[in-house]
């Protein structure tokens, strides 16, 4: 069930739990939310980590997750949330009922997200639910070895995987559900949800969230 799992523009995404409100990169949002049990910054491209929508999602006892290399530009929110944590890729942590691991996210020929760098995706289970939270990658080998019940991965083209290598991955993957994001604005246009649907295979099942 998906129902808790909400996606804005780009790959700005919100789930509801038990354990609280989660945040995955807020971009764009509409209105001030002040929700945030936890915001989580996969890297520090202006469309996944935006200051102004952090603050929007945030309230005084966000716990906001950052990778390493992150610290230093994060360093002006620390009076505006409860705590910063910063994550390397391989890691697992818990924070407030929700355990996560860091999942390496990286370009294997393109140069916009290189491994070096230490970008993230997340692998979060809230409810019982094991949700991957991709970031901006390709079909990486760490990602094919990820289990998960739902999977959140970018279809756009130019700075990640396009909706064709998208559907391989999944294909590979075998989530319960896959909900496409990072396309239909920036990079890519709404129809690569379309193609990325004909192509995954079943029993897998793929929700579209994205609104245009």
């Amino acid at each position: 069930m998906t129902e808790n799992i909400q996606v804005f523009t780009q790959s700005s995404i919100r789930i509801t739990s038990g354990a609280g409100i989660i945040y995955a990169d807020p971009f764009q949002l509409r209105g001030s939310f002040g929700d945030a049990a936890c915001i989580l910054i996969t890297h520090d491209h202006y469309d996944h980590f935006s200051e102004e929508d952090i603050l929007k999602a945030a309230c005084s006892e966000t716990i906001l997750v950052v990778p390493k290399k992150m610290e230093g530009r994060v360093k002006g929110l620390a009076g505006k949330v409860a705590k910063i944590l910063a994550v390397m890729p391989g890691e697992q942590l818990d924070i407030g009922g929700v355990h996560l691991e860091t999942i390496p996210a990286y370009n294997i020929l393109k140069p916009f997200h290189p491994k070096s760098a230490g970008w993230v995706g997340y692998l979060l289970e809230a409810d019982g639910r094991r949700i991957y939270i991709a970031g901006d990658t390709d079909a990486t080998a760490e990602a094919k070895a990820v289990r998960c019940d739902i999977a959140l991965i970018p279809i756009g083209g130019t700075y990640t995987m396009d909706a064709k290598q998208a559907a391989e991955l999944i294909n590979e993957m075998r989530p319960e559900t896959a909900i496409p994001i990072h396309y239909g604005s920036i990079v890519g246009s709404p129809k690569d949800g379309e193609v990325f649907a004909s192509l995954v295979k079943a029993p897998v099942k793929v929700e579209q969230k994205l609104r245009f």
